[in-house]
């Protein structure tokens, strides 16, 4: 990463985001210093300064939550999507038709961000809504938006990567990612065999720009239990739904 024109303080300002919005109203002044690195007297003006901007509240324990800034940033970052809108009028007559839920979601370097999901009237629901992020490694949408970048790449890209392993199945090294990209670009379509969460399969598929080019992915979702019975309407159906949505 060039580092060249980098500015500190905003790194810091990240580093602190990060780690409240994974730890929300949990932590406090103690806590992010230990969790970030960032010395005291230095933490103590940055959550100042935050708080004051709406970034970062702080509650009645000093613990600290993502400021409201953050609801309005998020609708105008979903809203400069226009395929959400595209996405959410197809997508319903994906989900009648399997009755599981559909998924959109882009590349951002090596995590995919949850843009939109359209729920199957089921009790069993994902966690994953709209602005989340999972390892692009450990999901069927993230190894089809991978699939389309060439392999030199994948591995500049995952150099010094720290491989997480969100389940016993989730790929841990480069090679074995590789292998599974290669099958990506034959079948033009993805899989996630519990490697994102236990008990739950995907099919994924890329959403094509005016070039050919991957420009988000959808993906059908279900408990692996249903798989067998399901996974063949599901890919066509997925096939389908990323076909209307390509430019």
């Amino acid at each position: 990463m060039e580092r060249k024109y980098w500015a500190p303080a905003v790194e810091r300002a990240h580093l602190v985001l990060q780690a409240v919005a994974a730890n929300p109203a949990r932590l406090r002044l103690t806590d992010l210093t230990e969790k970030t690195g960032i010395n005291k007297s230095t933490m103590f003006s940055l959550l100042h300064t935050m708080e004051e901007l709406e970034w970062l509240r702080r509650d009645g324990a000093d613990c600290y939550a993502l400021g409201s800034i953050f609801a309005s940033l998020g609708s105008a970052y979903l809203s400069g999507h226009p395929l959400i809108d595209r996405f959410l009028e197809k997508a319903k007559s994906t989900v009648e038709r399997i009755g599981e839920t559909v998924q959109l979601s882009r590349l951002e370097r090596r995590e995919i961000v949850y843009l939109a999901k359209k729920e199957a009237p089921h009790p069993v629901r994902l966690l994953s809504e709209p602005g989340s992020r999972m390892p692009a490694h450990s999901t069927a949408m993230g190894k089809a938006l991978l699939a389309g970048m060439a392999d030199p790449d994948i591995r500049k890209l995952y150099e010094g990567y720290e491989w997480e392993r969100l389940t016993p199945h989730t790929i841990g090294s480069v090679e074995p990612l590789l292998a599974e990209l290669a099958s990506v670009r034959r079948e033009g379509c993805a899989f996630d065999a519990e490697e994102a969460v236990l008990g739950f399969r995907c099919v994924a598929a890329p959403v094509l720009d005016a070039g050919g080019s991957p420009q988000a992915a959808v993906s059908v979702s279900m408990l692996s239990q249903a798989w067998e019975s399901k996974r063949d309407a599901a890919e066509r159906a997925i096939r389908e739904l990323a076909a209307e949505l390509s430019s």
